[in-house]
């Protein structure tokens, strides 16, 4: 039986899947391990949201968070795990939940029903998860434009599934 622990990141590094190591403080670390979080958020979000609807679709994005996960992950490498046709999905998504929505007319605050407060977490965490990943760009380090664009368009789509969990 295998373990849980392997004690490769003792000394404050970590594998990435090239088979590089890095420190575990690095910018890309962090981009990755606030993804890791984004799907903590959407599973939070998932259990307590009331649309069936709502619950798939928040699936559906963590499995593409394992995608983007594994993009960060993959320092250096040509093959990206993350595509324009990811973009493309997440806004035709965002285009069908916003169309069953009133228009807006004001700011909205978090917190009408615990999934639409979930929601809202995801999307605060997705736009850090966005700005770090911007860092390790800015620092020289290459990352998938179409991964920037993902998290942009995430946060949107979690704005957007919170407002439609609120309309119980």
């Amino acid at each position: 039986m295998s373990k849980v622990y392997t004690k490769t990141g003792d000394k404050g590094t970590t594998g990435l899947l090239t088979g590089e190591r890095i420190k575990k403080t690095s910018a890309r670390v962090e981009a990755y391990g606030t993804v890791d979080e984004i799907s903590s958020a959407l599973g939070l979000a998932r259990a307590n949201s009331v649309k069936s609807e709502v619950k798939e679709t928040v699936y559906k994005l963590q499995k593409l968070l394992m995608l983007i996960m594994a993009d960060l992950a993959s320092s250096g490498s040509a093959n990206h795990y993350i595509t324009a046709d990811h973009v493309t999905t997440l806004e035709q998504i965002i285009d069908e939940f916003d169309a069953k929505l009133p228009p807006l007319h004001s700011f909205v605050i978090p917190g009408d029903t615990p999934g639409a407060a979930a929601l809202d977490l995801a999307r605060t965490i997705t736009r850090r998860a966005e700005r770090q990943s911007l860092r390790v760009q800015e620092q020289g380090e290459a990352i998938n434009e179409n991964l920037l664009i993902c998290l942009n368009r995430l946060s949107d789509l979690c704005f957007v599934l919170s407002r439609y969990e609120s309309e119980v």
